[in-house]
């Protein structure tokens, strides 16, 4: 699994935004997925979940404080 480079260089929105979505959704991934699961994407998450922000296969949102 190769992090997706050309969606971030694309990115037009926020970064930070973008990279706590990205940081939050590995965490979820690492959290759920059982160890023959991860060994399909070599343990590598943050890019997983990456692709999958880029890709808007997972939505987030801010909530308000």
């Amino acid at each position: 699994m190769i992090f997706p480079l050309r969606e971030l260089i694309e990115y037009g929105d926020n970064m930070y935004e973008i990279t706590t979505a990205a940081s939050r959704r590995a965490y979820q991934l690492s959290s759920v997925l059982e160890k023959d699961e991860k060994d399909d994407y070599d343990g590598k998450m943050v890019a997983l979940a990456a692709l999958q922000v880029f890709t808007k296969e997972v939505q987030f949102r801010l909530e308000a404080e």
